[in-house]
């Protein structure tokens, strides 16, 4: 099983961000070779699995959800962009996140125990550090993007609060025009503070 873990914003905030998006990709030169991901694709990836085996399934959500019991709601937003590895030949073009400093921690943490959860039921995590963003776009081939970065650069989009998270399947050429198909397959409320059991005295 192909897996990730992901925090789904809510459709008014993809909403807001595809019409930004819209205008502007109309307006530039299509043959610039940018493969744009899809709106009810838009997720900020916590962690990714390229190869799970069925038998560690149930284990990973149990550990899932331990690991929102551990985390609180926090605010965040869309702002800014970006591309990896760099602007001069990028092969990602991606969108930025916007948070206050304790919400950020908040996420950060809520990345590191959902890659924890995975690697104690089994699965191996891919990829490096955490480093949040939202995938817009990918490049067959290293180009320039710095007109992009710049457009990016100007949004800032409407801020929401992320309560849960996502174990997600991608079924790899099963969508249209041969994308991944996503499937949610749990969903994780993440605990409020007031909720949250008392420490020990």
């Amino acid at each position: 099983m192909r897996l990730f873990v992901a925090v789904v914003p809510p459709e008014s905030v993809l909403e807001h961000l595809d019409e930004f998006l819209s205008v502007r990709r109309e307006a530039k030169d299509r043959s610039d070779g940018l493969r744009w991901t899809v709106p009810d694709q838009w997720h900020l990836t916590l962690a990714f699995m390229e190869d799970v085996a069925m038998r560690h399934l149930d284990d990973l959500v149990e550990r899932l959800g331990r690991a929102a019991h551990r985390r609180t709601p926090f605010e965040l937003g869309f702002a800014g962009g970006g591309a990896f590895p760099n602007a001069a030949r990028a092969k990602v073009l991606w969108l930025g996140v916007e948070a206050e400093e304790a919400a950020r921690t908040e996420l950060d943490r809520l990345a590191t125990g959902a890659r924890a959860a995975a690697t104690k039921a089994g699965a191996e995590v891919a990829g490096g550090r955490f480093r949040p963003h939202l995938t817009l776009a990918r490049l067959g081939r290293p180009q320039e993007v710095t007109k992009w970065v710049r457009l990016l650069d100007a949004y800032a989009g409407p801020r929401w609060t992320a309560d849960e998270f996502a174990l997600v399947e991608s079924h790899l050429g099963e969508g249209p025009r041969k994308r991944p198909r996503h499937e949610v397959l749990e969903t994780f409320e993440l605990r409020p503070a007031d909720h949250r059991p008392a420490s020990p005295a």
